[in-house]
């Protein structure tokens, strides 16, 4: 499994966030489209989604982390298939479906952090940061990391939210 640290956060602009990305990154942007199925899962820490890119591209995808707002450690497994639909029914049928969510997601690459603004449909636009940890490296060293990312994007701790995108669009759809 894999390690990052991951803060998410609501922005006024993907725009403006943007602009100032660019000027920070080494490799962007990249624009992807990317429809996230969830499934249930018992550990309501754990996620497990399809992340389809294209009818015969896709990424299975589990990861675990807190359920809290601000810097967070994320372990997580990514597994490719090139039959999302199948396996979309499959594990539906298996689990059941917990959410749907649709982006937009302009990828910048600055140093090892992954720095996605997203225009989520039905919520508005995000800021994802995932910092890469190295084997063994401290957790402490990626959210001290995403702090200082966070503040040269003009993102302020009083912005970041908890949880997935599909628990924001469920209690959105619960309200």
């Amino acid at each position: 499994m894999a390690r990052n640290i991951e803060i998410k956060a609501r922005i006024d602009s993907v725009e403006r966030v943007a602009a100032v990305a660019a000027t920070l990154a080494d490799k962007g942007p990249i624009e992807i489209a990317q429809d996230d199925t969830f499934f249930r899962c018992s550990d309501t820490a754990d996620r497990l989604k399809l992340r389809t890119f294209a009818p015969d591209r896709a990424e299975l995808i589990f990861y675990r982390r807190a359920n809290s707002a601000g810097p967070k450690e994320s372990f997580y497994l990514i597994t490719p298939c090139s039959t999302p639909d199948v396996l979309r029914d499959s594990l539906t049928l298996a689990w059941g479906q917990a959410g749907r969510v649709r982006k937009q997601r302009r990828l910048f690459l600055v140093g090892r952090t992954r720095v996605h603004l997203d225009r989520v449909e039905g919520l508005g636009e995000f800021l994802e940061l995932e910092v890469v940890l190295e084997e063994g490296e401290s957790a402490e060293a990626g959210v001290a990391e995403a702090h200082a990312l966070m503040a040269q994007l003009g993102v302020g701790t009083d912005q970041l939210l908890q949880g997935a995108y599909v628990d924001l669009i469920n209690a959105s759809q619960r309200t």
